[in-house]
């Protein structure tokens, strides 16, 4: 049984959850202290800190060590990002088991063509609704408890445009999709449509710089959305601190200006539960 998986349904039948994205484990720790109930992990931001693009070029093994990180820093139901499944239909299956046994709550997998790109540029090529069907049936039909969520991405509304993209939703949900995350909608009258015309769980994802404009967690639960992720976002903020910071020093020789900015070094011990001469334990 995935306890995790069923904390997070249960969640979701109360409301809107949130789930932050975490790229290592600290930052999964410092989510759970904030009180949030979820965190994310995206395939993109992983890939971004090990130094390449959000091109598909990270691998099950990479994701599944960030999973287990994150998972037991965290102790929160995680929500994990599977791109377009490391390869054929046979390693989605395996994606699926070492994505549960490595801690995940649920994962996504995409309806693009590898290599793939950001959900928000413009450029993509989809495989057909059969194959991506097919892929979301093997899926689901490996996974090792029932209550892990499976959740089918398309791609379609900056491709083929709405009607594609609800014609995909509609045919992954009954290929075995548990929730469905349409990516690119562009305005509040699209995601409510989205909603009615594909009726179930469904993702919204709120990235900075992209298609979709700012909706607090509040509206996207108007517009009928269940869970929310924000992939990059803290990644973002994290690394425009290090940039500016990075500038001052090699400019004046020293960060003290950015003291004042930093994590202090008890907060840091307290986000660990680590109280230096005592024994710590996970």
């Amino acid at each position: 049984m995935n306890s995790q998986a069923a904390k997070l349904r249960t969640s979701m039948d109360q409301g809107i959850v949130m789930c932050p994205g975490a790229w290592n484990g600290l930052v999964g720790a410092a989510i759970a202290k904030a009180g949030f109930t979820s965190c994310y992990i995206s395939g993109g931001a992983t890939a971004n800190a090990a130094g390449y693009p959000d091109v598909g070029l990270i691998t099950l093994t990479e994701m599944c060590r960030t999973i287990k990180e994150v998972s037991n820093a965290c102790k929160l139901p995680v929500i994990v990002d599977a791109d377009t499944g490391y390869g054929e239909i046979e390693c989605l299956a395996r994606t699926v088991v070492e994505y549960d046994r490595n801690g995940a709550a649920g994962m996504h997998i995409e309806d693009q063509e590898f290599p793939k790109r950001c959900g928000h540029l413009d450029g993509k090529t989809l495989i057909s609704t059969s194959a991506m069907s097919q892929k979301i049936s093997t899926a689901s039909e490996n996974r090792l408890n029932e209550e892990f969520i499976l959740i089918a991405r398309t791609d379609a509304r900056g491709v083929d445009g709405m009607d594609a993209a609800i014609d995909r939703g509609n045919a992954y949900r009954d290929a075995g999709a548990d929730m469905i995350f349409p990516e690119g909608l562009r305005s509040e009258e699209e995601f409510a449509e989205f909603a009615i015309k594909c009726p179930g769980l469904l993702l919204a994802n709120m990235t900075e710089f992209g298609k979709t404009p700012h909706f607090t967690a509040d509206q996207f639960y108007s517009f009928g959305y269940n869970l929310v992720i924000y992939p990059v976002t803290f990644q973002r903020v994290a690394m425009g601190a290090i940039t500016r910071c990075l500038e001052q020093l090699r400019k004046e020789g020293t960060a003290e200006g950015f003291e004042g900015q930093m994590q202090t070094r008890q907060e840091l011990y307290d986000l660990l539960g680590y109280v230096p001469g005592e024994a710590w334990s996970f």
